[in-house]
């Protein structure tokens, strides 16, 4: 499939993006539920952190099974965030500042309240009859695909994705084989785009600045490895929204950027993949384990006992780096998101301090989960909104040492998920002018990529050492003939590197460190749990 080389809209050059899990981040009105005024309230405080780019969790209508990955109306702001008024003062808000907003975009399934579904479940056809994918007889079952039946009017059973409740839209298949089966980039599966495309319209007119889109790669059924029709009812959308919207930025929720850049999105995440205790190269850095809050028998990079060393990672990050440049597309890292388990309590302050300075200097558009900042902890918690192990990375914002650590003044009770009681809970206040703290870090380390290009989210990297053994990682950046090097060594001895000829103290200065490391020439010296950039 040849490649439409998109080039990513010129604003994600330098953004970094604060993710935003709206219920959970600031309460405005003290009902226990965070809402939209309450985000216009701290983007001061995430401008001031160094993003200046928010991803807005879904805050749409919605019966909140899965947290409001089930939307009602793709339209409408839910009235526990607010109004739709909010949002576009959200945006106007954040265009003064110069940031910009990503809204989260569902487009494979709705909820089962949703008007569309309910009209395609009616016996009499309708303009949503074909809007969802149903088999053709109450009595026939899903052709391996999960269905629910039994349910409508309709005679016939409802495909779904993910939970029961949240039935799959019509993007067809990539080789029909049932009558029920239709084709993708048919007449209906093009009505399904027509009908999402008319969802992104109606945003970016109103300020948006574009979406994150959940599962992006998963639209059409039984598609092929790599995922060709999928890519080609991309492309379609694509090419009618991009037009009318040159300025907007798409990031897939895909994991495969030789995939999801041609597909025409901008970027793609590194996802957090492990399946039967097998690691993908996200997952080695920093949650290699089976036990989220066990810091014993972790294996990830950043863990100082672990004793791996960066290559195994490198082999499975650069071909994908490789495939997102060669699209001219990025490849974007993320601190943590609401799907994964935050790295506290497992790691300690320093190997997070050591594992964020690090990722957001690489290449890509930095990822930051609120909350993650300041060393915010994964708790075990019983399930809310359908979010399971999910439940403990979701919970309140911890702002000060007030009640309900300034996330609301609502009764403790009342709040969407319990605060962390712990005496020693982190919190924004204690940090923000502290010196050796986390979110000191991750000021300090984003002040000094937006002071750099070769800081910039296409900036080259070419890694000057890794090992297997040793625990060191020195890459190099470059772009427009500026240059910086970075180095880490969590572990916990001492290690000397000898970079290239022209790399070291006649070219170059410590120009932020934890640690004590030294540099005497091309010898750079990192102590145990230490970090140095060089410019």
């Amino acid at each position: 499939m040849t490649n439409p080389m998109h080039a990513p809209v010129s604003w994600l050059q330098q953004a970094v993006f604060y993710e935003v899990y709206p219920q959970s981040f600031n309460d405005s009105n003290n009902d226990g539920i965070g809402d939209i005024p309450g985000i216009t309230e701290r983007l001061d405080y995430i401008w001031s952190l160094g993003c200046n780019a928010l991803w807005i969790n879904p805050c749409f209508t919605s019966p909140f099974r899965d947290a409001g990955y089930d939307v009602t109306d793709y339209t409408k702001v839910a009235e526990r965030y607010g109004t739709n008024d909010d949002l576009v003062d959200l945006f106007a808000a954040a265009h003064v500042r110069g940031m910009h907003v990503l809204l989260d975009l569902v487009p494979g399934h709705t909820s089962d309240e949703h008007p569309w579904f309910i009209a395609s479940g009616e016996e009499r056809q309708n303009l949503y009859t074909d809007r969802y994918i149903w088999t053709d007889s109450w009595i026939t079952g899903g052709d391996g695909l999960p269905f629910i039946g039994g349910v409508y009017p309709r005679d016939g059973a409802a495909i779904t994705n993910f939970f029961a409740f949240q039935p799959a839209l019509n993007y067809g298949f990539a080789h029909p084989t049932k009558p029920w089966q239709q084709p993708a980039l048919g007449d209906a599966a093009l009505d399904t785009c027509g009908a999402m495309l008319d969802v992104m319209r109606f945003w970016l007119s109103r300020g948006a600045d574009g979406f994150r889109v959940d599962m992006a790669d998963s639209l059409v059924k039984r598609d092929d490895d790599g995922k060709p029709a999928t890519i080609a009812t991309w492309r379609y959308m694509f090419g009618q929204i991009r037009g009318e919207f040159p300025d907007a930025a798409f990031v897939s929720e895909w994991g495969r950027p030789d995939e999801s850049i041609d597909a025409g999105f901008d970027m793609d995440f590194y996802l957090d993949w492990r399946w039967d205790g097998k690691p993908n190269g996200y997952n080695m850095l920093l949650r290699n384990t089976d036990t989220p809050l066990l810091h014993d028998g972790d294996k990830s990079y950043f863990n100082a006992d672990s004793g791996v060393g960066i290559r195994a990672f490198l082999d499975e990050y650069e071909p994908r780096l490789t495939q997102a440049r060669k699209r001219g597309g990025y490849f974007d890292l993320i601190t943590c998101n609401h799907d994964t388990a935050r790295v506290a309590p497992r790691l300690s302050p320093q190997e997070i301090r050591l594992a964020y300075a690090t990722m957001l200097l690489m290449p890509g558009t930095p990822f930051i989960y609120y909350g993650d900042e300041i060393g915010m902890r994964y708790r075990d918690l019983p399930t809310k909104e359908g979010g399971y192990t999910r439940t403990g990375s979701r919970t309140p914002m911890q702002w000060d040492r007030s009640a309900n650590d300034g996330f609301s003044g609502a009764s403790a009770d009342a709040l969407y998920l319990p605060i962390d009681e712990s005496a020693d809970a982190p919190t924004v206040a204690d940090q923000i002018d502290a010196d050796d703290s986390l979110w000191t870090a991750v000021h300090d380390t984003l002040a000094l990529r937006a002071d750099s290009p070769a800081f910039h989210a296409d900036a080259d990297f070419s890694v000057l050492f890794a090992s297997d053994e040793r625990r060191s990682f020195v890459f190099k950046r470059t772009k427009d003939g500026i240059s910086a090097v970075v180095a880490v060594n969590p572990g916990r001895e001492a290690e000397t590197i000898e970079l290239p000829a022209g790399e070291g103290s006649e070219a170059r200065t410590v120009t932020l460190s934890y640690g004590s490391p030294t540099l005497a020439y091309t010898t750079l010296t990192l102590p145990a749990q230490s970090f140095a950039v060089l410019q």
